[in-house]
């Protein structure tokens, strides 16, 4: 059946078809990311935005397309999560803009905003990169301007978008050597052609899944557990299950030869311990949240399948005491307080660089970064958290710059954004910042900082692969030099030796050693020992970071 016009209520169901479709498939996307590290997140970060906007549509009643429009594309602007969440979301503000005055649009409208879309999204990256998410696009909405030379028919239209990000998804190798040489299409515009595939389910009227199953991102959904207790309603001795408990498990087959994991049964095993439970697991990790009263309980059964790699336990007694008092005061007293001249939000993994940015002077620091990308939303949020008239952002995560450009755009104060890639170049730009210094010649001396510091990090293989010529196995480890692999191996301290290697040299001054929590004391001792031996010359300066995933993040100045 032909469909000539499209109006908000017709639309709202191709957008939240296109969520859904993603949302099936995020953990596909997320396998396709390039390097084989532990963090590859696109297919998270785009359901997450995309789940956002849908959330927004389902709030909207009415059938004014461009109305529709506008509440998806402001959902996904606020959940925007990574580059490929924040592509996405400029993709669908420009289709927004396009159709704004329209309460129904035909299928040359839909061509059109398409095309606005990706003039949108392209101009919202600095230096747009072909064979990804931004090629796949662009080659479907020419596809489409061409197709409604022939056809006024919604349905055939978005057919052949389809078949052309398909069709253009299979050429990104061809586009970016870095994608042929790992056999492998762009993650993000894989996530696209689920979206678009969505798009014409909804269009042929085919039955759409109940629900948007959101693909689980531990810290994303501990934050909504955790919101939903709300917890300054209750007295302290109301609360049943005192200790907020954290634990990741690498998983063992030996273990798992005897204890055969079955993430539903464990579920439910555990939940007889307590309450707010989360179980979240893939091929190498377990990853449990509970409010307990017996923590001991729940590492002893999770240990089980494999090693502790990560543990946290919070007294939740004690904290909401504490939380009870700050909160009679928190927002009233802010109101009153003047803004101070300058703040500082940072983004950190691991509560030991929390901490390390909080003593150098950081405001607010957003937990998240390799494995959890905050959205724009929460560093709004942060910027507002902050009190300041004028506002730095350092995102210290390369996936996470847009979206802090982003939210800097939206945000009520003047911010700038330091545009630090990692934890290195973030604590190297923070010990240059001036507080009686203007906005602008911080940023300016803080980026300047940053560009002569080496970062390194050290982090484990979750697949076999092959990159440059270097040959990688699933579970060795990797010793990665600003964005490039360059030494893989079975042993955790060679391979960070042979890094160190690559990273010092005679003009080397300073090596920062930040652990990670898969590193020991022993361990780094016998790191520090390396350098010290090595080059007499380079002061080692030794950090607890206890982040999660990489066992060490190196800084050579």
């Amino acid at each position: 059946m032909a469909v000539k016009e499209m109006d908000g209520k017709t639309l709202a169901h191709l957008f939240i078809a296109g969520a859904n479709n993603l949302s099936q498939h995020a953990k596909v996307v997320d396998a396709l990311n390039v390097f084989p590290v532990p963090d590859g997140d696109t297919g998270t970060n785009m359901n997450l935005t995309i789940t956002s906007g849908a959330q927004e549509v389902k709030k909207f009643h009415g059938d004014h397309a461009g109305e529709l429009a506008a509440a998806f594309a402001k959902g996904l602007l606020m959940g925007a999560r990574g580059n490929s969440g924040v592509i996405l979301s400029q993709l669908f503000r420009g289709f927004s803009k396009s159709v704004e005055g329209r309460r129904a649009f035909t299928a040359l409208d839909f061509a059109e905003a398409l095309t606005q879309g990706v003039e949108t999204a392209y101009k919202a990256v600095m230096k747009p990169v072909e064979g990804t998410i931004l090629t796949v696009a662009k080659d479907s909405a020419n596809a489409a301007k061409k197709a409604v030379k022939h056809t006024d028919d919604l349905v055939s239209l978005i057919e052949i978008i389809v078949t052309e990000a398909k069709q253009s998804l299979q050429r990104t190798p061809d586009l970016l050597p870095v994608l042929k040489e790992v056999g492998v299409v762009d993650s993000g515009g894989q996530g696209l052609v689920y979206i678009y595939e969505g798009f014409l389910a909804a269009v042929k009227g085919e039955p759409l899944k109940e629900g948007i199953h959101e693909v689980p991102s531990m810290d994303n959904l501990i934050k909504v557990e955790h919101h939903q207790n709300a917890q300054s309603h209750l007295a302290t001795e109301d609360i049943e299950f005192g200790y907020c408990t954290e634990v990741m498990v690498r998983f063992e087959s030996d273990k798992l030869s005897t204890y055969p994991f079955d993430e539903p049964a464990f579920r439910d095993e555990l939940s007889e311990w307590g309450d707010s439970l989360l179980v979240v697991s893939d091929e190498d990790l377990l990853k449990v949240h509970i409010h307990a009263e017996f923590p001991g309980e729940v590492l002893t059964r999770a240990q089980r399948y494999g090693s502790l790699i990560h543990t946290k336990i919070e007294n939740m007694r004690e904290q909401h005491t504490h939380l009870l008092e700050e909160s009679k005061q928190a927002f009233p007293d802010q109101e009153k307080k003047p803004l101070s001249e300058l703040g500082i939000v940072t983004v950190s993994m691991g509560d030991g660089i929390a901490k390390l940015f909080q003593s150098l002077g950081a405001g607010v620091v957003i937990p998240g970064g390799q494995t959890m990308n905050p959205s724009t939303e929460d560093i709004v949020k942060a910027i507002e958290e902050v009190h300041a008239k004028n506002v730095l952002v350092l995102p210290n995560n390369g996936n996470i710059i847009l979206a802090a450009q982003q939210a800097a755009d939206v945000a009520d104060v003047n911010v700038k954004v330091v545009p630090s890639k990692t934890v290195p170049q973030g604590l190297a730009a923070l010990l240059s910042f001036n507080p009686s210094s203007s906005l602008e010649k911080n940023a300016n001396v803080m980026a300047e900082t940053m560009a002569h510091v080496k970062s390194g990090q050290v982090t484990y293989a979750v697949r076999d692969t092959s990159i440059e010529g270097l040959e990688i196995k699933k579970g060795h480890f990797m010793g990665i030099l600003e964005k490039e692999i360059v030494t893989s191996g079975e042993d955790m301290l060679d391979v960070t030796k042979r890094l160190l290697e690559q990273m010092i040299d005679e003009d080397s001054e300073i090596v920062t050693v930040i652990q990670g929590a898969d590193a020991t004391n022993e361990q780094t001792e016998e790191l520090i020992q390396f350098i010290e031996q090595s080059y007499p010359e380079v002061e080692v300066d030794e950090q607890i970071g206890d982040q999660p995933l990489y066992a060490y993040l190196f800084a050579v100045e």
